[in-house]
C-alpha cells in the first residue's frame, strides 16, 4: 500500500521573532511563533488585541520583516527578499483583504474596474473575463458597474476578495475581514472566503479576534503572547472537533484557558506518564 503524502505547507513559519525598538523601549511582538498551513487549507488565527496576530500578518503580507526565525510563503523566503522579488510576491503570490472596507477598493472605480486594476498593473491577459468570473463566483456580478459607495459593507468585502484573487495568488490573507460588519454580513463574507477556497483551491488564512469564525474554517489556531498555543480541528463532515496544544522547541505547552479555569489549575500541575500519553492533574494540597 502506498503511503498518503501530506499536503505541502504553503505557509511555513518557524521560531518567528519580531522585536520593535523605539525611544528606549523594546517590545517583543512575536516570541518564537511556529505555524504551518497546508496547501488548500482554510485556517482562522484567533487572538486578543496585542497577541501578535497583526504582526504575523504584516510579515506574511510582505509589509514587514521578522527579527529572527524563518517564514516561507508560496516558495518565497520572506526573510531575504529583494525589493523586486517582494513586489512580485505581493502582486502575484498573495492576496490581501483589509478590515477597513475603504482600504480595499478605490472609490472612483466600479466593482469591475477595481478587480481589473491588479491585473492591469501586472499586465495580465483577459482582464475582463477574469473579473467577470470572480464577481460571478462571489455572487456580486449584478453590481459590477456600481462604485463602492453604492454597495453594502458585505458587498464591498466580497468585491475586495475578488480584487485579492485577481492575479491568481496561492494564498489569501484576510485581516479581520468581518470586523466592521453585522452578523448576517459577516456570515456572507466568511462563506464567500470558504467558497473561493473550495472552488479555486486557494489557501486562506483569516486573522481575527472573533472565535465564531472557527465555525467557517477547518482549523482554528489560537495565538497568545506572540506564540501559537492551541488548535481546534473540525472533522471533514463538521460534526465534531478535536483540540490540540502546541509544544515548542524546549518542551513548553499552553493549556486552553477554559480547561485551566474549569479544573482550578494554579501554579503547579501534576503530571503522570502513561504508556502512550501524559495525564495532567490539578495539584491540590490534599493530594500530597
Amino acid at each position: 500500500m502506498t503511503a498518503t503524502r501530506a499536503p505541502a505547507a504553503v505557509i511555513d513559519c518557524a521560531d518567528l521573532v519580531r522585536i520593535y525598538r523605539g525611544d528606549g523601549v523594546e517590545v517583543q511582538a512575536l516570541q518564537g511563533l511556529t505555524l504551518r498551513v497546508a496547501e488548500g487549507d482554510i485556517v482562522a488565527m484567533v487572538g486578543a488585541s496585542g497577541s501578535g496576530k497583526s504582526t504575523l500578518l504584516g510579515i506574511l503580507s510582505g509589509l514587514d520583516r521578522p527579527s529572527a526565525g524563518r517564514a516561507t510563503v508560496a516558495g518565497y523566503d520572506l526573510t531575504d527578499l529583494s525589493a523586486r522579488r517582494r513586489l512580485q510576491y505581493r502582486r502575484g503570490a498573495v492576496g490581501f483583504v483589509w478590515q477597513q472596507t475603504e482600504r480595499n477598493l478605490l472609490p472612483y472605480l466600479t466593482a469591475r474596474e477595481n478587480v481589473e486594476l491588479p491585473m492591469l498593473l501586472a499586465r495580465g491577459p483577459d482582464r475582463s473575463r477574469r473579473a467577470a468570473e470572480l464577481l460571478r463566483l462571489l455572487e456580486i456580478e449584478q453590481h459590477a458597474d456600481r462604485r463602492p459607495a453604492q454597495l453594502s459593507g458585505g458587498e464591498q468585502q466580497r468585491v475586495a476578495i475578488a480584487v485579492a484573487l485577481a492575479n491568481g495568488p496561492q494564498v489569501l490573507l484576510a485581516d479581520e475581514p468581518t470586523g466592521e460588519l453585522d452578523e448576517a454580513m459577516s456570515v456572507e463574507v466568511l462563506e464567500a472566503i470558504r467558497a473561493v477556497n473550495e472552488e479555486l483551491g486557494v489557501t486562506a488564512l483569516i486573522v481575527t479576534h472573533d472565535p465564531s469564525v472557527s465555525e467557517h474554517v477547518r482549523r482554528t489556531v489560537q495565538i497568545r503572547d506572540g506564540r501559537t498555543s492551541t488548535e481546534v480541528h473540525r472533522d471533514a463532515d463538521e460534526t465534531g472537533a478535536e483540540t490540540f496544544t502546541v509544544i515548542d522547541a524546549v518542551g513548553r505547552l499552553q493549556l486552553p484557558s477554559d480547561y485551566v479555569h474549569r479544573l482550578g489549575m494554579k501554579e503547579l500541575v501534576r503530571l503522570t506518564l502513561e504508556d502512550d500519553h501524559v495525564r495532567v492533574h490539578p495539584d491540590r494540597q490534599e493530594d500530597r
